[in-house]
């Protein structure tokens, strides 16, 4: 279960990548929140946010920073104006099938991503919003 919840915050770290070639958001720091619910939970799971420097390679190389995942592979991608939507389909420790639709604009997107793993539903909504400038290192 450790190794796939590595997974899930790997796609929702990288779902900023989703950007047709007419409407990429920006390269910046950015924050994003993610709100994740599972049917039959006797609670509801806090959200959590991270902040994330994406470079200019990785808004422009959209399909290969979601699959960086060997075990992964996206398997349909489809991108209509500003939404993107797509499926993953992995394999070993992560098993699972992954499905999303992700409207963007330059400086934020929303994203609903449905995940079936280990034998568990999940639906995990995403807002990103660019912040500035990614930090000097």
């Amino acid at each position: 279960m450790k190794h796939f919840a590595f997974v899930v915050a790997g796609v929702l770290l990288l779902s900023a990548g989703y950007v047709s070639a007419a409407d990429p958001i920006r390269e910046g720091y950015w924050e994003v929140t993610s709100q994740t619910e599972m049917p039959g939970m006797p609670m509801k799971l806090p959200s959590s946010t991270i902040k994330h420097c994406y470079t200019k390679e990785d808004v422009q190389d959209h399909k290969s920073v979601i699959n960086r995942d060997k075990n992964c592979k996206l398997t349909d991608y489809k991108v209509s104006g500003n939404k993107v939507t797509w499926t993953m389909k992995c394999t070993g420790e992560s098993a699972g099938t992954f499905s999303g639709e992700t409207v963007f604009s330059a400086d934020a997107y929303t994203s609903v991503m449905k995940m079936n793993a280990q034998g568990h539903n999940m639906t995990v909504k995403v807002k990103g919003r660019r912040i500035g400038e990614c930090p000097k290192k």
